[in-house]
């Protein structure tokens, strides 16, 4: 009879290894799929980073080369206008109009400008009506 409880007891002690050995092979299978799944999704998210580094680096080139086309045409400008002032500086009525349309801006009236810029009376009081703000 104790021989016989032993070899239940031993076979308990059997079953219920066997049930725990079944149970941590069903739960580490759980386990490697949820890593498999881990993993896919942080080669994804590499990839998608990856991606958008690209376009953001794409964007920085195309910012760079919009900048210095920007930079080009500043220029670009500031010797048109220099080449506008000049022309206007070599040109002697058109420095005594140019002097003329600032005084107007200034709040000169027509006597101002006849005594000041040498200008016909008609034509003081034309800047007058065509520069004056209103």
């Amino acid at each position: 009879m104790i021989g016989d409880e032993i070899l239940i007891a031993a076979l308990v002690y059997v079953i219920a290894c066997l049930a725990l050995v079944l149970y941590q092979q069903k739960q580490t299978s759980k386990l490697r799929s949820k890593i498999e799944a881990l993993t896919l999704l942080v080669k994804e998210n590499d990839r998608q980073r990856e991606s958008l580094k690209r376009e953001l680096q794409e964007l920085r080139t195309g910012t760079i080369g919009v900048g210095r086309r920007m930079l080009e045409l500043e220029k670009q400008l500031a010797k048109q206008e220099a080449r506008i002032d000049e022309t206007s500086q070599q040109d002697p009525q058109a420095r005594l109009y140019s002097r003329a349309m600032k005084m107007v801006e200034l709040g000169a009236g027509v006597e101002e400008l006849v005594a000041e810029c040498e200008l016909p009376k008609a034509e003081a009081e034309l800047l007058l009506r065509l520069h004056r703000k209103n």
